[in-house]
């Protein structure tokens, strides 16, 4: 049996398709569209039936490509789990009375339903599924309220013979529907609700915007400052450098396969950071300096999504946004890129048009540093003051705007208008973000593992066989003259390809002075983005447009890098 389930945008199906197929799901483009759906596997009775998560659609008369393709996926269906937001129900139903004139099996899921009460709304159930004919369940998707009830309902879905309607008569018909199943009664605002509400409105959304994101960002630094500090400094430096020298002891301390694989040791003395070992950068740099940051920031985003803050910032962004060509809700794939640039390009498949996804990617690319890179300058760059950490950030933001006034002038296409619906905003079981949040955290740990551990190993390949002297030669007159810097840092330059925290580590044992490393950093942030990063912005967006990219950040990172050397 295959199942899908569809409703409007934002009524919580994406929750309600977690709690029935569990974390083993397949994602997928619909051929021959950027549109995603998501598909896993349930068990109902004896038997498995196919759980697709259809793309959010309001009609069944399209007007996007989104709609069109939940269009085509219903043909492919035996039975629909409607997912209707209880406090909305007069707009929902529309999609609903849609799904019954097409003469399939449905069930519905009358989903958000903790906050009917809330509300001061009351449904009557039992009428509501005589009206309908078919079975009407209410869900708490977040709680996991009424999903058992949900799926033994499954098997009772039926196709009742609902005429087909004009338009008119449809909204007519839900009319009449919602006043005589509902009756919503008077009530005062919660706090919450007043919250809500000044959150979106342009003078208290931006202070509460500033209010918030400036939380956030000491709140990740604290989390991961203590984690590296109270726990993964300890672990490394009282039983892991033990560990080490004796394995250095018995290598001979010194040798082609002793320096990949323990790295070089001075003074009797394991520095994780400079030795550049398999089992000491290898290890450290993203265990001990990168996961604490990325654990934190997707600590923190997972909040702000579940709380429902997030669609609340795409609204106040939206008139930023539309100067670079976007919308507000591109604001989502570039907060995700602070995390790690590849879901943040996965991300911008939200967005309407190719024009959109290439000006949002692009931009992500070249000037949202990435949790690694970012550890990495809190780390180096930090430790001559917090006002050069301000100047490395200051000058992304403003590459960020002006690129983006750039790519908007010049990039040809169109960038539709922000329809996004606002959830109310309601506090996250534990449970929920925990999972959401190890489930992040260990795709980092998997994509970044296995490259650094790799980038390691080439780097130092490389160096031992003279490649990046030859290299740094051939460049010094463009890294030394136009940057500023030695021309050893080309092979950080090169090694960002594969890892740009690895990179920027190559960095400290330079000696640079504060103004070389806020150049260093600033550039390494500009120029190409990972190899992981690339490989997605090439799938997701074609050769010609990710060559396009290239030629952008190359010619931008160098203008860049040399202004701030002059202005250094």
């Amino acid at each position: 049996m295959k199942i899908l389930l569809m409703g409007n945008p934002n009524v919580g199906k994406s929750v309600i398709f977690s709690r029935l197929t569990g974390v083993h799901v397949v994602a997928s483009n619909y051929p021959g569209t950027t549109v995603s759906y998501t598909r896993g596997f349930m068990k109902l009775g004896e038997e498995t039936a196919e759980v697709v998560d259809v793309p959010g659609t309001y009609t069944l008369e399209p007007t996007s490509e989104a709609e069109e393709v939940a269009l085509r996926m219903l043909d492919t269906g035996d039975l629909v789990i409607n997912v209707v937001d209880a406090t909305n129900l007069e707009r929902n139903l529309y999609l609903t009375l849609q799904l019954l004139e097409r003469g399939i099996p449905v069930v519905v899921a009358l989903n958000i339903w903790d906050d009917t009460k809330h509300r001061g709304i009351h449904i009557d159930l039992d009428k509501l599924r005589q009206f309908l004919g078919v079975p009407v369940i209410p869900t708490v998707a977040v709680t996991g309220e009424g999903m058992k009830e949900l799926v033994e309902n499954i098997p009772q879905a039926i196709s009742p013979d609902t005429p087909i309607r004009s338009r008119d008569e449809r909204w007519a018909t839900i009319g009449n529907i919602t006043d005589q199943v509902q009756h919503v009664a008077h009530r005062h605002h919660t706090w919450l609700e007043r919250l809500a509400d000044a959150s979106v409105k342009p003078l208290t959304g931006g202070i509460i915007a500033l209010a918030v994101l400036a939380s956030a960002f000491v709140v990740i630094r604290f989390i991961g400052e203590s984690l590296i500090g109270y726990v993964l400094d300890p672990l490394f430096n009282t039983l892991w450098a033990p560990v080490l020298l004796k394995l250095s002891h018995l290598m001979g301390g010194t040798g082609f396969v002793h320096d990949i694989v323990i790295g070089r040791i001075t003074g009797g003395e394991v520095n994780f950071v400079e030795s550049f070992g398999l089992l000491s950068s290898g290890l450290y740099v993203p265990f001990a300096m990168v996961l604490p940051y990325i654990i934190s920031f997707y600590l923190v985003l997972g909040l702000l999504e579940d709380i429902g803050y997030l669609p609340r910032l795409a609204v106040l962004m939206d008139t930023i946004m539309h100067r670079l060509g976007l919308h507000g809700y591109a604001i989502i794939p570039t907060l995700l890129g602070l995390g790690c640039n590849v879901p943040a390009i996965l991300a911008t498949r939200i967005l309407e048009s190719k024009r959109e996804r290439f000006i949002a990617a692009t931009l992500i690319s070249i000037a949202v540093p990435c949790a690694a890179l970012q550890a990495m300058i809190f780390g180096l760059v930090g430790q001559h003051g917090v006002q050069y950490v301000a100047l490395v950030y200051g000058t992304l933001f403003i590459v960020w705007v002006i690129l983006g006034i750039i790519l908007n002038r010049f990039v040809k296409g169109f960038s539709p208008e922000l329809l996004i619906e606002i959830p109310p905003y309601r506090l996250p079981p534990w449970r929920t973000v925990l999972k959401k949040l190890w489930m992040r955290t260990y795709g980092f740990l998997v994509e970044a593992v296995p490259i650094i551990l790799g980038a390691v190993l080439v780097i130092n390949i490389l160096y031992i066989l003279g490649v990046f002297g030859a290299i740094a030669n051939f460049t010094a007159p463009v890294v030394t003259g136009l940057l500023g810097l030695p021309k050893e840092a080309v092979a950080a330059l090169v090694i960002g390809f594969l890892r740009k925290d690895v990179a920027l580590g190559m960095l400290a044992p330079l000696a640079l002075s504060a103004n070389q490393l806020v150049v260093g950093s600033v550039v390494l942030a500009m120029f190409f983005p990972c190899i992981a990063t690339f490989v997605v912005f090439l799938r997701e967006l074609g050769a010609v447009n990710m060559l396009k990219a290239a030629a952008i950040m190359i010619v931008s990172a160098l203008l860049v890098g040399g202004i701030l050397n002059l202005i250094l």
